[in-house]
């Protein structure tokens, strides 16, 4: 086989498995929103509680996004996600598992600290192995977790009402049906471990920045960078932090509350599904034009400017809900644009992939403890006040918070100054 083809296979494989490991990165989550009133009947959960589910995976997110890095570093890459998605397989199953309320909340908890591991490491190994198709392979990255996303959030309501024995399958074999894709990734990213077991050396968190033929690398882990407080004391990164805390607040909100507010205003059960797939199908769409958006003059403004998409939607579900769906398509247009610049802002804003997978680990470890907030004060503010426009104008607030950092998080500067990087 020629060298180029022995170099080209080993990236390919790589890449169908980071793709169809972003396709379960969303599917287990989103599938809940529109399963609310069918969890709510079951159990009897509050509004409140009920948004305490969702937040659980964002709580999950914060907690062990720190200790993804050094998981990566000392097992590989390759072994760590294998292992997370067995680990995302048996919680997508305990909680589906029939009997009490404590398999549904013990399952989420697994559930989302698996989550949490693959997205830290994923956006390193595409720093790392696609620098030169960066933008291009995030917003695949991003498309793929949109698109499983939505599709999941519009079949999940189907797929309860299937009859199943004496009954219908109900909303625990929906939760279960929307890790479907996990195995099919597990058996990709095992491919990946054999190639490795069988002498090809796969990429670690090393010093470099990849390219077209950076397949492996062989070279000993990457410091960490200088000072007390390594990343957490970079500005920068503090600014990445705050933008994908942000803009995962606001998804988390709309995709848990978008299904009870549509059928709130006399939209089916089967319709509000639908309603959230139609905001993740519009999201894929913004997702794939942020590398158009990050050319020439445009990209300094461009993290400031997607969140003004969302204001603009949010402001017409609340005075205008009679084109809901509308709204709903531009919400999902600067929802899936602002998750592929947050991600791409972890491989633009760092020179090297080991500084990318510390900034990746940083910014969704803080950003989702930001957004685990969401769900919460949204279900509460619903309970409190009884009506949609308080907790609606909290998606405002922090969709213009997301728009503020998006200025200053725009500049050209990078994580940790040149000097604390080995140079590579």
């Amino acid at each position: 086989m020629p060298p180029s083809e022995q170099v080209r296979h080993p990236r390919l494989l790589l890449f169908a498995a980071v793709l169809l490991t972003a396709a379960n990165l969303r599917s287990t989550i989103t599938g809940v929103g529109p399963l609310l009133a069918q969890i709510s009947a079951d159990l009897g959960t509050t509004e409140a509680a009920l948004g305490l589910l969702a937040a659980i995976p964002l709580i999950a997110f914060a907690l062990v996004s720190p200790l993804a890095h050094a998981l990566g570093m000392r097992f590989g890459i390759s072994a760590v996600v294998f292992c997370s998605l067995i680990a995302l397989g048996a919680g997508t199953v305990w909680r589906s598992l029939p009997g009490t309320s404590l398999n549904l909340w013990a399952g989420t908890v697994l559930t989302g600290a698996s989550l949490a591991v693959a997205n830290v490491l994923l956006p390193a190994v595409i720093k790392r192995e696609f620098s030169d198709r960066l933008a291009v392979v995030t917003a695949l990255f991003t498309a793929f977790l949109s698109g499983t996303g939505a599709l999941a959030s519009g079949i999940v309501v189907p797929v309860s009402q299937i009859p199943a024995g004496d009954g219908v399958v109900g909303w625990s074999g929906a939760l279960l049906f929307s890790g479907s894709l996990i195995p099919l990734a597990t058996v990709v990213w095992l491919a990946v471990l054999m190639r490795r077991r069988g002498g090809e050396p796969l990429p670690t968190l090393g010093p470099g920045t990849g390219g077209p033929h950076a397949v492996a690398s062989t070279a000993k882990p990457e410091p960490a960078p200088g000072g007390r407080w390594g990343v957490w004391g970079d500005p920068v990164a503090w600014q990445v932090l705050s933008y994908m805390g942000f803009q995962a607040m606001t998804f988390y909100m709309m995709v848990t509350w978008l299904a009870p507010l549509a059928h709130s205003i006399g939209r089916s059960e089967v319709v509000a599904g639908i309603d959230v797939m139609v905001l993740q199908v519009s999201s894929l769409a913004g997702s794939l034009a942020v590398p158009l958006m990050l050319r020439g003059r445009l990209a300094r403004w461009t993290p400031a400017v997607i969140p003004v998409l969302g204001l603009v939607a949010i402001t017409g579900l609340i005075i205008a809900p009679v084109l809901f769906a509308g709204w709903v398509i531009l919400y999902g247009l600067s929802s899936g644009a602002s998750l592929a610049m947050s991600f791409s802002l972890f491989g633009l804003r760092a020179r090297t992939s080991g500084a990318a997978g510390r900034l990746s680990g940083m910014a969704q470890s803080g950003g989702y403890a930001i957004a685990a907030v969401g769900p919460v004060a949204f279900g509460s503010l619903l309970s409190l006040t009884g009506g949609w426009l308080v907790p609606l104008l909290l998606v405002e607030l922090a969709l213009a918070a997301q728009l503020a950092v998006g200025f200053f998080v725009g500049r050209e500067r990078h994580v940790m100054p040149a000097s604390s990087h080995p140079s590579g």
